[in-house]
């Protein structure tokens, strides 16, 4: 794969992880599907006020774990069989978005994040950004995290304070290479962030549409790839 298709593969991916979790959040009583830290920082501050959330917010560390564990199983077994793992693991966090939305929509209102299936709901969300993370990792190695900004928004200013000020020959090119790296990720994550807020706003969880529709998008470009292979 070409570095501009897989930084477009990224950017993408970038996309759905912010639009997923921020319909997540503000649909499922604040359970992030993508940052794992920030439903840590929420679980300590809720434990006290009896957030409906709390059992969803609890399960979602190991689930989370447990999927990446099963995905870096799933990829070991391709790779020794010799199957290009991009395409299998984009149409598997397909069908977990696929399940996050129909389970979401077909759940009733006011959603119900303390009922055994709003609970599932919101682990298929957390499932299915477990297999983006390890994807990324394992599949598009040499891209940035797709999943949490903080230390691609770290490294994207310290590359741009090198290239204003660079301290030595080269280093303004290496820095301007490493910043359009982490530019799109950036930009992808916040317009997925802007999007999914306007979509949950308008039509509540049944935004999650536009998550499984660009994971649809990004396993057409993962195939595309294949046929070029």
């Amino acid at each position: 794969m070409s570095p501009r298709y897989a930084s477009w593969l990224s950017a993408l991916l970038s996309v759905i992880a912010g639009s997923s979790d921020t319909i997540g959040y503000l649909g499922l009583h604040g359970l992030f599907t993508a940052q794992i830290t920030g439903n840590l920082v929420i679980l300590a501050a809720h434990i006290t006020t009896g957030n409906p959330a709390i059992s969803a917010l609890l399960l979602a560390l190991p689930v989370f774990m447990l999927v990446l564990l099963a995905t870096s199983v799933l990829t070991t077994v391709l790779q020794h069989r010799h199957i290009p793992t991009l395409q299998p693991l984009l149409a598997l966090q397909l069908l977990l978005l696929i399940g996050f939305e129909v389970l979401c929509a077909t759940a009733g209102s006011p959603f119900d994040l303390k009922a055994p299936r709003g609970v599932l709901a919101g682990m298929f969300g957390v499932a299915a950004m477990a297999v983006q993370s390890a994807l990324v990792q394992t599949s598009l190695s040499g891209t940035p995290a797709t999943l949490v900004m903080t230390t691609n928004v770290t490294n994207f200013v310290l590359a741009l304070g090198q290239w204003i000020f660079p301290l030595r020959a080269g280093v303004r090119q290496e820095a301007h290479r490493k910043a359009m790296r982490l530019l799109p990720v950036i930009v992808g994550f916040t317009l997925g962030c802007g999007l999914g807020a306007a979509a949950e706003d308008a039509y509540g969880l049944r935004a999650l549409a536009l998550p499984t529709a660009l994971a649809l998008l990004a396993l057409l470009m993962g195939l595309r790839v294949l046929g070029r292979e």
